[in-house]
């Protein structure tokens, strides 16, 4: 995990707690926003994990594509 993907979860995380205690205190309506950008910073997230995920298994099959070419 990288530092900017750890900023992006604590991040979330903390804006979950914040609009937690706007809720409670405000009302939905103003906390509204502040749980929507904690969203969006998990879909950040969860795009930047899949993408290295993708990234790692394409790696791993061109490294066994060049190992089958030079068995050959």
């Amino acid at each position: 995990m990288k530092l900017l993907d750890i900023i992006l979860l604590s991040l979330s995380a903390a804006l979950v707690i914040i609009g937690t205690h706007l809720t409670i205190t405000i009302g939905l309506t103003m906390s509204y926003p502040v749980f929507m950008f904690a969203v969006v910073l998990l879909f950040w997230y969860r795009y930047r994990k899949n993408e290295a995920i993708f990234e790692d298994k394409e790696k791993e099959n061109q490294q066994k594509a060049v190992k089958a070419r030079k068995k050959k």
